[in-house]
């Protein structure tokens, strides 16, 4: 059976040019474009060409093939390198490409001000932020959900901060395909996934800079004066929520300070969402 991207809805206004194109924005539609579909073979035909490609190239692809196309982010370095690629495509194309960002409500304050920094140097990059459902505020959270759950109660947490609002904000915006900011020298499951993807749900996710290292990113980020994270200057190389992200030592694998003494290296966002789903209802 071939595998499927998540269905596309019935849109309005696409143009001729939309059609011509074949990219459809998450705003542009017409109800006679079809799914997307990758049989097993088609998509290791694809990853064969897309693996030689340099990021730029890559995201040209995406932006010509595949419909409702998003870019998820938590404004990490390969996210705003991914961002700061699209926005220099010199290809026609309904709209830019706008970003879905979790706001899971325990952030540091230096990733939430990153926020505001990149929407003024790219405003045409639509933020679309999505809270865990119900609350607005950390207390609220815990109000909600208990204290310290992310002590009591890992997956739960990981499921009402992280898992549930991005497949709220994958359905309520209608995507398609996702650009993740995932590279293979952040090691452990990351260490040999394909450019291109299609998950349980038959969510397609691209991963561009997939071939990158960090310091990679790092350099592309300073060369093209793109906004960053005042915490990587302070040893955090991957940052995620306050509570779970520590500085990293030297010689440490770039993704140590996340989880740091715990045998988990993900939060559910790029695995186990089905089975994340069963756990939860069965707590209830």
């Amino acid at each position: 059976m071939p595998s499927r991207s998540a269905p596309l809805y019935e849109l309005e206004g696409m143009s001729t040019r939309d059609e011509e194109s074949g990219y459809a924005s998450a705003s542009s539609s017409d109800e006679s474009i079809p799914d997307v579909f990758f049989t097993k073979p088609h998509l290791t035909f694809l990853n064969r060409q897309l693996q030689n490609l340099e990021p730029p190239d890559i995201l040209r692809w995406c932006i010509t093939t595949l419909p409702s196309l998003y870019q998820t982010t938590a404004f990490g370095l390969t996210g705003l390198a991914t961002l700061d690629m699209l926005s220099k495509l010199k290809i026609p194309r309904p709209q830019v490409v706008d970003l879905v960002f979790l706001d899971t409500l325990h952030h540091f304050s230096e990733t939430l001000s990153l926020v505001g920094r990149v929407r003024k140097q790219y405003p045409l990059a639509n933020v679309h932020v999505y809270k865990p459902n119900g609350v607005d505020t950390a207390e609220e959270f815990a109000q909600k959900y208990g204290e310290k759950l992310w002590e009591t109660n890992d997956q739960l947490y990981d499921w009402v901060a992280k898992v549930e609002p991005a497949q709220r904000a994958y359905r309520e915006l209608q995507v398609n395909a996702v650009l993740t900011g995932r590279r293979r020298s952040q090691g452990g499951k990351r260490g040999d996934m394909d450019v291109i993807e299609v998950d349980e749900a038959g969510l397609i996710k691209v991963n561009p800079l997939a071939n990158w290292t960090f310091k990679q990113a790092q350099d592309y980020i300073k060369a093209n004066n793109v906004p960053y994270n005042e915490l990587l200057d302070r040893g955090y190389h991957s940052i995620g929520d306050w509570h779970s992200t520590q500085p990293i030592k030297d010689g440490e694998d770039e993704r140590a300070g996340r989880w740091k003494g715990q045998q988990k290296t993900e939060c559910g966002i790029h695995n186990r969402g089905r089975s994340m789903r069963s756990f939860y209802e069965n707590k209830n």
